[in-house]
């Protein structure tokens, strides 16, 4: 998927519409690669694992036969981390996101792009992969099983650096400020899964790094499922505002905003920020 995002990014063809309007009223963009990159994740997913529910992004045309095969066979590096496990087929749904920042990905904001999967069972994510395609990055962890990733060892829980959506950063600066205080800084970014990302060590120049990710409004489970399962397998968290968790079954959408977190009192930063949840249903 990350390979297709890439090569319609560098040979500047994008063909972006509009796909519709998020509740905010802003335009939803899609672009060949969203598209092209999709059809590859599902059709590879689909023929490895044909008995598994499969939620994407975007729409995969029920005509399309196209073949994209797996040999199954595990890299050496991954395959001495993972502890693996059986499940029934039934009780797992692999969420896609194809291309996530594509607001970004037409401004060509490369370094907030990221293709992204999890593995969700009985609800609860449990593998995650974020893939950065104009790096070549991989994070991937999980639940119990290994990763390839960890947690930074420094966070600041008294003035906390909160990473937001680009257009969200005014809404939560006001409120973040009175809770936490004046030296408490926003960090504007694009992309659920750069955001997740900045919670961890990432070896990468250009990737900012935060103590929180706090998301003010409706999301979709594909932007967050693969980061909820990474920061579930380094011992983080991630739930809606008021501190529920979040389940990936049913709808694809979470109604109750989010903040994640890892190393910190998750508890008491949900307590610390009573203003945000109620601004996440507006």
């Amino acid at each position: 998927g990350g390979a297709e995002v890439r090569r319609v990014r560098e040979g500047n063809v994008l063909n972006e519409k509009a796909k519709g309007k998020t509740r905010e009223g802003a335009e939803e963009k899609l672009t060949s690669g969203d598209l092209l990159s999709n059809r590859r994740m599902f059709h590879l997913l689909r023929a490895a694992f044909p008995g598994v529910q499969i939620n994407s992004e975007e729409h995969v045309d029920a005509t399309d036969q196209e073949t994209v095969s797996w040999d199954r066979n595990i890299p050496e590096d991954i395959k001495e981390k993972i502890q693996s496990k059986e499940v029934p087929a039934e009780s797992v749904t692999v969420w896609i996101d194809p291309l996530d920042a594509t607001q970004e990905y037409t401004e060509d904001l490369r370094q907030y792009v990221t293709t992204m999967v999890c593995v969700a069972v009985n609800g609860k994510p449990v593998i995650g992969v974020i893939h950065k395609p104009f790096s070549a990055y991989t994070a991937w962890a999980m639940v119990d099983g290994g990763s390839n990733i960890k947690a930074r060892s420094s966070y600041n829980e008294k003035t906390p650096r909160i990473i937001v959506s680009r257009s969200h950063a005014g809404k939560v600066e006001q409120v973040a400020r009175q809770t936490f205080g004046n030296k408490t800084v926003i960090i504007p970014a694009g992309g659920a899964g750069y955001k997740v990302l900045a919670l961890l060590d990432v070896p990468e120049k250009n990737q900012e790094e935060a103590d929180v990710y706090i998301h003010v409004t409706y999301i979709k489970k594909w932007d967050i499922c693969a980061g909820n399962a990474v920061l579930r397998a380094l011992g983080g968290h991630m739930t809606t505002l008021a501190g529920e968790e979040i389940s990936y079954t049913g709808s694809d959408g979470n109604e109750g905003g989010l903040i994640a977190s890892i190393n910190m009192n998750h508890k008491a930063l949900i307590e610390k920020l009573p203003n945000l949840e109620k601004t996440s249903h507006k």
